[in-house]
């Protein structure tokens, strides 16, 4: 089964799961290897929730975890980045600090509001709301080297309005362009099934044009909270993923790609 490169366990404030459940999923399910990417976002707050990740703690304990399923499952060290232009310094020196298989970039703050909540949508049209999203994200991601994949793209169509992708096709083209001459992947995120949206963030006409402008770096991952959630989806991705004219989708091992035939 396609290896989860995106798992949240209870280091991440929205998530209760012991890193050892999440696990014991995985190796239920046949994975050879997983990722768990925790959330770190630095100078954010939602509601009353922050996204703050206790490093040296999580990595103690990941590492205590690969030692005790070593020869079961390999389990990669990852975390998953709150992408902010003004803190571009921070995850300079954070990045440099610590040491991660893989590294995933998101956009969950806008304007200080994350389009989980209606906040974000409130007093625009659906187009301007997404607009904003993508035109702030493509900033971050013009001005930002500190990610290896960048997360769920189209990440507020979960919880917003009537969403169409090729409404915002000039802003989609720019981040794909982008992420393809830095060097970045682009990550497949079967979350956006579980809020019924029935197609993945991004969705595959996006994955489609990715691979049109010559991209070829692609992660999957389930954005997993809960064990149930954990490689969601996975068994029909070969099938979608090779319509949209992929053949190998991308691991990371101490941040450096390997492409896995689909």
């Amino acid at each position: 089964m396609i290896p989860d490169f995106h798992i949240h366990t209870d280091f991440s404030a929205d998530s209760e799961t012991p890193v050892r459940h999440q696990v014991e999923q995985a190796v239920s399910l046949g994975m050879k290897e997983i990722c768990i990417t925790d959330h770190h976002d630095y100078d954010a707050i939602s509601k009353d929730m922050t996204f703050i990740l206790d490093t040296d703690a999580y990595l103690s304990c990941l590492r205590q975890i690969q030692e005790e399923y070593r020869g079961q499952i390999r389990v990669n060290i990852g975390v998953e980045l709150g992408l902010q232009s003004h803190i571009k310094e921070y995850l300079r020196q954070y990045t440099n600090r610590y040491s991660f298989d893989f590294i995933i970039g998101s956009s969950h703050f806008i304007d200080g509001m994350d389009p989980y909540y209606p906040d974000f949508f409130a007093g625009k049209t659906a187009k301007e709301a997404y607009h904003r999203y993508f035109e702030v994200t493509l900033k971050r991601l013009r001005a930002l080297e500190c990610f290896d994949s960048f997360g769920h793209l189209d990440y507020p169509a979960r919880y917003g309005p009537e969403y169409h992708w090729h409404d915002h096709r000039d802003y989609i083209d720019a981040i794909l362009k982008t992420l393809i001459q830095k060097g970045r992947a682009l990550e497949c995120n079967t979350g956006g099934c579980k809020y019924g949206q029935g197609h993945p963030n991004p969705h595959q006409g996006i994955l489609t044009r990715y691979r049109e402008l010559g991209g070829e770096l692609l992660t999957i991952g389930s954005d997993a909270h809960v064990p149930g959630q954990l490689g969601g989806r996975f068994r029909q991705l070969p099938a979608l993923l090779r319509d949209c004219g992929f053949r190998y989708y991308t691991v990371y091992h101490e941040r450096k790609p390997e492409f896995i035939p689909l």
